[in-house]
């Protein structure tokens, strides 16, 4: 990152549920969240939480570099310590270093990857199949460790977490899976 990029961020600290920014405001940052975690969210027409990106030693709102306004909200989930860039300033280090632009250029490909499997994840119609799809997509050893709670997750998978603990009952009662408090590990195959 280039030195003038990094001395024009501002250091922020917001305890939970703190808003970073709200849908409709035009962009002035990109974070980069360095301790605790931050998400995107929006709302479905049921007013169902949709989980649009977790970000935890992450940018969020990157998205947000060519937009006219912010597309979700950005919410701090627990306590958080984030570095706030000015956007103009992050483009003109987009635009005057190569080896930035390229890094974050990969940063995006990544991201995109990401939001491509949770598109998927989120067109199951089955929560096991849902659950199953985020352990075979995020977990290449078969297991979980969740760094949030089991209501965020399903938050995240597009689940309400009444749903997610039917299936994850189900699914241990069937040895499809190990569920330990935060653990869960797929057993076999189905």
């Amino acid at each position: 990152m280039p030195t003038s990029l990094r001395e024009s961020a501002e250091w922020r600290e917001c305890e939970k549920g703190s808003v970073l920014f709200s849908i409709g405001e035009s962009p002035k940052f990109v974070y980069f969240i360095v301790r605790g975690e931050a998400r995107l969210r929006r709302y479905s027409q049921e007013g169902m939480e949709m989980v649009m990106q977790r970000a935890r030693y992450s940018f969020l709102a990157e998205a947000s570099l060519e937009a006219a306004a912010y597309h979700c909200d950005g919410i701090a989930t627990e306590p958080v310590l984030a570095l706030a860039f000015p956007i103009g300033d992050f483009r003109i280090a987009l635009a005057e270093c190569p080896n930035f632009r390229a890094k974050w250029i990969s940063l995006l490909l990544r991201e995109v990857r990401r939001a491509r499997g949770q598109v998927e994840r989120q067109g199951l119609r089955n929560a096991g199949d849902r659950i199953l799809h985020y352990i075979e997509t995020e977990c290449p050893s078969g297991q979980l460790n969740l760094n949030q709670t089991k209501k965020a997750w399903a938050s995240e998978l597009g689940l309400t977490h009444e749903a997610l603990y039917r299936a994850l009952g189900k699914m241990s009662r069937q040895g499809v899976l190990r569920v330990d408090g935060l653990l869960i590990e797929r057993l076999k195959n189905t």
